[in-house]
């Protein structure tokens, strides 16, 4: 019970507050772009300073889904959740939802970027579907110099995840789920 409270303790104090991270129409009024827009441009951004190689995937991609703050804790059971974007031809096409279980032995917690690169339609509609589900075995690619030069896609999907910051001990197994919902 203690522990299940340190989890819920520590989650909470971790994961931003939904309604802090929320639509705000003033500042869509102000830059004709969301808190969410703006937060994953600044996210491509990052990623491709820190590894211009991966311009290729964002120029041959058939689509591709941004997570610019991605929170994850556990204590022996884990839990990551996150927002984006889906983009197709440059332009956001839909909000995206990432959550994901994990157990084993972690402690502590982290935050991180991601990026999932679809290579064709057949991904990339089975994604916007809501079908699409990593396994316990499917791996990303830490984005470093170079690091996009020296990976390709696997299953039609390539991923990358880029550290912002936080302190973790993870040995753990799990799988990433996400759900996709219109712009409206």
């Amino acid at each position: 019970m203690i522990r299940l409270f340190c989890i819920a303790l520590f989650m909470g104090l971790m994961m931003p507050v939904a309604s802090s991270e929320g639509w705000d129409p003033r500042e869509t009024a102000e830059t004709g772009k969301s808190k969410l827009e703006r937060r994953s441009e600044e996210g491509i951004a990052a990623f491709l300073e820190r590894d211009p190689s991966l311009e290729i995937f964002f120029d041959e991609a058939y689509g591709f889904a941004i997570f610019p703050r991605v929170g994850k804790g556990g204590i022996g059971i884990g839990y990551a959740r996150g927002r984006g974007l889906v983009y197709r031809n440059s332009a956001p096409q839909a909000k995206a939802y990432l959550n994901q279980y994990s157990v084993g032995a972690q402690l502590g917690g982290r935050s991180y970027a991601e990026i999932i690169f679809f290579r064709d339609q057949l991904e990339y509609d089975t994604f916007m579907q809501g079908d699409f589900k990593f396994r316990a075995d499917a791996s990303a690619v830490i984005s470093t110099d170079g690091a996009g030069a020296a990976t390709d896609y696997s299953n039609g999907v390539a991923v990358f995840t880029r550290e912002r910051g936080g302190a973790m001990v993870d040995a753990s197994i799990g799988g990433q789920q996400f759900r996709v919902e219109s712009l409206d």
